[in-house]
């Protein structure tokens, strides 16, 4: 799959471990740059879905139509479809989810 990025410090991030750490620790902006190369390397959401460990999720609520892929803990790598093939993801944020 194709991936893109909601803004330049998400894909400065990954692009660059060091701003990566920089912007959430080492842990988390390993596990960043791991699931997004995952991401590319996956042809389509059900194949992403199937993967064990990664737990993708669709989420509820206000963030209706948005995935979840975890990172590390409560960490969760949040991004979007963007075309109908399931083909383009453009990832939203990182953020820090308590009780998914």
């Amino acid at each position: 799959m194709q991936v893109t990025f909601r803004n330049k410090k998400l894909e400065k991030c990954y692009g660059g471990y060091k701003s990566a750490c920089r912007e959430w620790g080492n842990d988390v902006a390993r596990k960043y740059i791991q699931r997004i190369d995952i991401i590319q390397e996956t042809a389509n959401m059900k194949d992403l879905c199937a993967l064990p460990g990664l737990n993708c999720h669709e989420l509820k609520g206000n963030q209706a139509g948005q995935y979840a892929i975890r990172l590390l803990g409560f960490w969760r790598l949040i991004f979007t479809l963007r075309d109908k093939q399931m083909e383009i993801v453009r990832v939203e944020e990182v953020s820090k989810h308590y009780g998914d």
